[in-house]
């Protein structure tokens, strides 16, 4: 979620309450059921999929969940081949909204999405006309309790780090999409322990929404869409106006 208004700190215990109910598990399936698929199921010879188990185990994911992961991505699990597809969108008053997910039946993602957008006033948009609105970034998050800014900021810098924000307790630092490895390896040679990497869509502007009820709307349909199975990844460009935080339904 893009800003730093209480909303992102909602968002931030909510991940939290996602990791106890097993959520970030199926996330964390996803992407390395997509690696293996896209590069093989050996780790030390797929970067993307190293760093999918990396993230994995940084939530304390169980190794028979990582190894079935990997097998349901080479497919020797059989069943159907998992793809990896984009859906945009626009929710109330034009959000945009990008949604990353991984599935082995497109027919049935596409009716959801396009069901779970008509029924929150939206629409699903045709590609492209959302995703020019984002830039493609590496993300690394690393606790900001073990490190102070000014030392992180010195240290991600160095290793090729475009910018690094604090957000909440953690420390975001932001890099190209090209140099996310790069960067993520560095650090850990330095002796920083980092909580995840990953690639992220960053909206190049937000729309702060100021309408408690446009508010919800747009709360719904962004959680619809998270807590739906085959998502990896939401990405979208809302702030909620300071003044409506205590209003919203906890």
């Amino acid at each position: 979620m893009a800003g730093h208004n209480k909303w992102s700190k909602v968002k931030h215990i909510k991940a939290r309450v996602d990791a106890i109910k097993g959520r970030v598990f199926s996330k964390c399936a996803h992407e390395i059921a997509l690696a293996a698929r896209a590069g093989g199921g050996d780790p030390a010879a797929n970067a993307r999929l190293r760093t999918a188990i990396e993230n994995a185990k940084a939530v304390s994911m169980p190794k028979d969940n990582i190894d079935r992961a990997i097998k349901k991505g080479t497919g020797e699990l059989g069943g159907n081949a998992i793809q990896e597809i984009t859906y945009e969108g626009y929710g109330p008053a034009g959000i945009a909204f990008l949604i990353e997910m991984a599935t082995d039946n497109l027919n049935r993602s596409a009716a959801d999405i396009r069901s779970f957008f008509t029924k929150n006033h939206g629409s699903v948009a045709t590609p492209g006309s959302v995703s020019y609105q984002f830039d493609r970034k590496g993300e690394i998050r690393l606790s900001s309790s073990e490190i102070d800014e000014n030392h992180i900021m010195d240290a991600a810098i160095e290793a090729g780090a475009d910018d690094v924000r604090t957000d909440d307790d953690e420390h975001i630092i932001f890099t190209a999409p090209n140099e996310l490895g790069t960067v993520a390896n560095a650090l850990r040679g330095a002796g920083i322990s980092i909580l995840s990497e990953k690639h992220i869509s960053l909206p190049q502007s937000t729309t702060v929404i100021t309408d408690l009820t446009i508010a919800r709307q747009v709360i719904k349909l962004h959680d619809q869409l998270d807590e739906y199975p085959d998502t990896v990844n939401v990405f979208t460009n809302f702030e909620i106006d300071d003044a409506l935080l205590d209003q919203l339904d906890p």
